[in-house]
């Protein structure tokens, strides 16, 4: 019998460093995990690659690739922007045997959950406070003052989400929300699910 790869979600809202956590997790070898590039409809960010950071499409064919149901779940996060899972990108990376960790908004994460119940665990990371990610993000000092409040105002709308999630990880302490993740994905990763497994 074959174990299956699995799918391991980080959803968030925008500064309560999800992101460090997946980077952190994709350096522990034995997890054997690889990271799934998302599509995007927007522009690059100075210093983000296409193809390694995103798979950068522009809003045009973001919506072609829709139409041609090439994602496994997509979402317009904020008006004309678009951020999705190819189907593509998870066949690339289970073919290699790998499991497949996510860094994507909540909605994406839920629905990733939704579509493979059984191989995947959803894990949702929690700021302090709506006050330290605002914090958070003015420090980043990537966005204007107009995006930072509105990815604010979403993040309550995300916080209340969380519930639904197998797993919260609550951020205060970095280096402890990294022991969190470790544990509860190394876990996951041990527990067995095989591909000939009957219901």
């Amino acid at each position: 019998m074959t174990a299956q790869p699995k799918l391991i979600v980080f959803s968030a809202p925008s500064g309560a460093g999800k992101t460090t956590l997946v980077r952190h997790l994709l350096n522990i070898e034995d997890l054997n995990l690889a990271f799934s590039i998302s599509a995007a409809s927007r522009e690059p960010r100075e210093g983000e690659v296409d193809e390694e950071d995103y798979y950068f499409l522009g809003i045009p064919e973001f919506k072609n690739r829709i139409r041609a149901n090439d994602f496994i779940e997509f979402e317009e996060v904020y008006k004309d922007q678009f951020y999705g899972t190819l189907k593509t990108e998870v066949e690339r990376l289970w073919a290699q045997g790998k499991n497949v960790i996510f860094d994507i908004d909540v909605v994406g994460g839920l629905r990733l959950k939704q579509k493979f119940p059984d191989r995947c665990i959803s894990i949702f990371v929690k700021p302090p406070s709506i006050n330290e990610l605002q914090i958070r993000l003015k420090k980043r000092k990537t966005e204007t003052e107009e995006k930072i409040a509105m990815r604010v105002a979403k993040a309550s709308t995300e916080m209340a989400t969380a519930p639904q999630f197998d797993v919260i990880i609550k951020n205060i302490d970095l280096d402890i929300a990294k022991q969190q993740a470790e544990t509860v994905v190394r876990s996951f990763i041990h527990k067995r699910v095989d591909i000939d497994e009957e219901e």
